[in-house]
C-alpha cells in the first residue's frame, strides 16, 4: 500500500483539467481570428469560397466552445476545492481578472449567437462581419484575464502578506504584474498560430486525399500565411520571455538550460542527459546563445543553479520541455515558410505530398508545444504556487477524496473528448464542402 498524498492528487487533477481545457481554450482564442480573416477576405474579394470557410469554421467552433465552457467551469471549481489556502490569500488579489474573464466570456457568447443567426440577414455583408469583431475581442480578452491570474502566480505583487493575512490589496497592480506582457503575448500568438495550423491541416488532409477543389487550396493558403506570421511573432516573443526569466525568475531559466555555474558567455544546451554529478552528456551546446537569450549580449553573465537553495530548484526535466517548444516552434515556422515560398515560385508546387504531410504533422505538434509550454510554466515555478510567498504543499487541500474526484473527472473528460470528435466528424463528413458548394450555389456569388 502507498500513502495517500492529497497534494499529489490535487496536482494531478489540476494538471489533467488544464491539459484537457487548454486544447479547447487555444481553439477558442485562435479560431475566431481565422473566421474573421476568412469572412473579411471573402467580402472584399467577393469570393464565396472564403465566406463558406467562415461559415464552416464557425459551426465547428461552436462545438468546441461548448466543451470549453465545461472544462473552464471545472477549473474554477477546482481552484476553490483543491487549493483553498491559496485562494484564501491570493483570491482576494486576483478577484478582478477572474471576474473580468467571466464578463469577457459573456460578451463573446452574446455576439457569437448574434453572428451565427444573422447570416444573410443584411444586404451589406460588412454589417454581419462587424458582429465577429466582438467575438474576437471577447475570446482574446478571456485569455488575457485568465493569463493575468497565472502571471500573478509567477510574479505576485499588489498586496502585503503579514502573519498569513493579506492586506493593502491593489487589484490593478496585482493584475498588471511584470509577467503579464510577455506571458499574454506568448499565449495569444501561440493560440493564433496553433489554430491556423489546425485549420490548415484539415485542408491539407483533404488535398492529400485527392480532393483538389480550389476551396481547400484557398483555405490552405490563408491558414499558412497566418500561421507563418503568428509563428514568427511567437518566436520573437519567446526571446523576450527568456530575457524576462533572466530578470525575474533566473532559477527557472537556469533549470531549463541545465546551467549550474554562474558564467559569462554561457552556451545554450539542446538535448543531452544529466548525470548524477550534474554533468551533461550528449547535449548540443550552442556557444554564447544562453547569454544572448538572457540579456541580449554574448558577454553577459547568467546565474547558475548553484547560486540558489537546493530546495527551491524546480524539476530539471523541464529542460526537455523547453527544447521541445523551441524545436516545434522552428518546425512550424519552417513548414509555413516553405509553403509560402513554393506558392510564390511558379515552377514549384505548394500542394505536393511532402509539404502537405508536413502541414498535417504541424497541427498536433503545435498543440503539444502549447501543452509543453504550460507544463514548463507551472512546473518551472515549483516548489511555489505563489512565487516567493506560498509553496504548493501549503496551498493544497487536505481532503481524502481527491483521488475519487480524479477518477470522476477523468471519465468526464473522456466522454467529452469522444463526443466532440464524433460530433465534429459527423458534422463535416456528412456535409463536405464540395457538396455544400453544389447545393447552395455558392460559386455564383456571396449570397447563400
Amino acid at each position: 500500500m502507498f500513502d495517500y498524498d492529497p497534494v499529489m492528487y490535487s496536482r494531478l487533477l489540476t494538471t489533467l483539467t488544464l491539459a484537457f481545457h487548454i486544447i479547447f481554450a487555444t481553439i477558442g482564442v485562435g479560431i475566431p481570428v481565422m473566421i474573421a480573416l476568412a469572412e473579411w477576405i471573402g467580402i472584399k474579394r467577393k469570393d464565396p469560397h472564403y465566406i463558406l470557410l467562415a461559415r464552416r469554421w464557425t459551426r465547428g467552433f461552436v462545438i468546441t466552445v461548448a466543451v470549453g465552457v465545461v472544462t473552464g467551469t471545472s477549473i474554477g471549481l477546482q481552484l476553490s476545492l483543491l487549493w483553498p489556502s491559496f485562494m484564501q490569500i491570493a483570491g482576494q488579489a486576483i478577484a478582478l481578472p477572474l471576474f473580468m474573464e467571466i464578463f469577457a466570456f459573456f460578451f463573446e457568447a452574446i455576439f457569437l449567437g448574434i453572428y451565427i443567426y444573422t447570416w444573410d440577414r443584411f444586404k451589406n455583408p460588412y454589417i454581419h462581419f462587424l458582429f465577429v469583431i466582438p467575438v474576437v475581442i471577447g475570446s482574446s480578452a478571456s485569455a488575457f484575464f485568465i493569463t493575468a491570474v497565472n502571471a500573478f502566480m509567477n510574479t505576485p505583487q499588489g498586496f502585503t502578506l503579514e502573519g498569513g493575512k493579506i492586506t493593502q490589496i491593489d487589484p490593478i497592480a496585482a493584475m498588471f504584474n511584470p509577467s503579464l506582457p510577455t506571458e499574454i503575448s506568448h499565449v495569444l500568438t501561440s493560440a493564433y498560430a496553433t489554430s491556423a495550423f489546425i485549420l490548415g491541416a484539415i485542408s491539407a488532409f483533404a488535398l492529400l486525399r485527392g480532393r483538389n477543389h480550389v476551396y481547400y487550396k484557398k483555405a490552405l493558403k490563408l491558414t499558412m500565411v497566418a500561421a507563418f506570421i503568428f509563428s514568427f511573432a511567437t518566436a520573437l516573443i519567446g526571446d523576450f520571455s527568456g530575457k524576462f526569466l533572466a530578470e525575474y525568475q533566473p532559477i527557472k531559466l537556469a533549470a531549463a538550460e541545465w546551467h549550474f555555474e554562474t558564467a559569462k558567455e554561457a552556451p545554450l544546451v539542446i538535448g543531452g542527459i544529466l548525470t548524477e554529478t550534474d554533468a551533461i552528456k550528449y547535449g548540443i551546446k550552442i556557444p554564447y546563445a544562453l547569454s544572448f537569450l538572457a540579456h541580449g549580449t554574448i558577454q553577459s553573465e547568467v546565474k547558475g543553479l548553484n547560486e540558489f537553495p537546493r530546495d527551491q530548484i524546480p524539476p530539471l526535466f523541464i529542460h526537455y520541455l523547453f527544447d521541445a517548444m523551441v524545436i516545434i516552434g522552428i518546425y512550424m515556422l519552417a513548414v509555413s515558410f516553405l509553403f509560402m515560398v513554393a506558392d510564390f515560385v511558379k515552377k514549384w508546387n505548394p500542394y505536393q505530398k511532402v509539404i502537405l504531410a508536413g502541414i498535417i504533422a504541424a497541427a498536433p505538434l503545435a498543440m503539444f508545444a502549447i501543452e509543453y509550454g504550460w507544463i514548463f510554466a507551472e512546473v518551472g515555478r515549483q516548489p511555489w504556487i505563489l512565487y516567493g510567498y506560498m509553496r504548493t504543499s501549503q496551498g493544497a487541500t487536505t481532503s481524502e477524496h481527491v483521488g475519487t474526484m480524479f477518477v470522476l473527472f477523468s471519465v468526464l473528460y473522456l466522454i467529452l473528448a469522444v463526443t466532440v470528435i464524433r460530433v465534429l466528424r459527423k458534422m463535416f463528413t456528412d456535409n463536405p464542402a464540395e457538396k455544400e458548394i453544389r447545393e447552395t450555389g455558392l460559386e455564383g456569388g456571396l449570397s447563400g
